[in-house]
C-alpha cells in the first residue's frame, strides 16, 4: 500500500494547483507569490534562472522559514531587552549574550532549546518534505502536492482560502520576512559592534 501511494504520489502532474498557485517554468520563480514593485523579479544572484519546479519549491521553503525565525527574533530581541520576568530578572543588556548568561543560571537550557527546536523541524518536516526511504536520487525533496511554507499551522485562521487574497497575504508575510532578515542581521552586527542593546541604541 505504501509503494502505492508513493507511485500514485510520483504520477500526479508537477503543475498541480496549490493554493491558487499554477507553477509557470516561463514566470519568475515559476509564478510564485512574492514579486513586487520597483523590482519585481530582484534576483542579483541567480537562483531562480533555470531552477528546476523542486529546487525552486526548496528555495521558497528555506526563504519563507528564515523569514518566519527572524521575525521571531526581531521580537525577542526587542522584548528580552525591554522586559526580565524570568531569571530573577538577573538576565539583562545586549539580547546576543542572553543565552550564555542562561546557561550559567541553567547549564542544560540549550540542549532542552535544540530538542524543543529538533521537534519542531520533524514536524515541519513531516509535513511537507519526502521521507528519504521513500525518495529516490532524483525525486524532488518537497512533496508534489505540498506548497512551500504551508505546514497547516493557523491557530487564528488567518489564512485565505481566496487564492487572490493568499497570494497577497504570502508576498506581505514575505516581505516582512525579508525585512526581518536585514533587521536581525542588524541588530547582531550593531550589538557586536558597540556592545549595547538594540533599544538603548534606539533611545541613545
Amino acid at each position: 500500500p505504501v509503494n502505492a501511494e508513493l507511485n500514485a504520489t510520483r504520477a500526479a502532474p508537477v503543475n498541480a494547483e496549490l493554493n491558487g498557485w499554477q507553477p509557470e517554468e516561463s514566470k519568475f520563480a515559476w509564478g510564485l507569490p512574492g514579486s513586487i514593485e520597483p523590482i519585481p523579479d530582484f534576483d542579483p544572484f541567480n537562483f531562480a534562472a533555470g531552477a528546476s519546479l523542486g529546487k525552486m519549491k526548496r528555495f521558497r521553503e528555506a526563504e519563507v522559514t528564515h523569514g518566519r525565525v527572524a521575525m521571531l527574533s526581531v521580537v525577542g530581541f526587542l522584548v528580552a531587552e525591554s522586559f526580565h520576568p524570568l531569571f530573577g530578572g538577573e538576565i539583562i543588556g545586549p539580547a546576543i549574550y542572553h543565552l550564555t548568561e542562561v546557561r550559567k543560571i541553567t547549564p542544560e537550557f540549550f540542549e532542552l532549546l535544540a530538542v524543543f527546536i529538533g521537534i519542531v523541524e520533524t514536524s515541519r518536516a513531516q509535513s511537507g518534505w519526502v521521507p528519504p526511504t521513500e525518495r529516490g536520487e532524483e525525486d524532488p525533496l518537497l512533496r508534489d502536492s505540498y506548497y512551500p511554507g504551508d505546514i497547516g499551522f493557523d491557530p487564528l485562521g488567518l489564512k485565505p482560502s481566496d487564492p487572490v487574497a493568499f497570494a497577497e497575504v504570502q508576498t506581505k508575510e514575505l516581505q516582512n520576512g525579508r525585512l526581518a532578515m536585514l533587521a536581525s542581521m542588524g541588530f547582531i552586527v550593531q550589538e557586536l559592534v558597540n556592545n549595547k542593546g538594540i533599544i538603548e541604541n534606539l533611545t541613545a
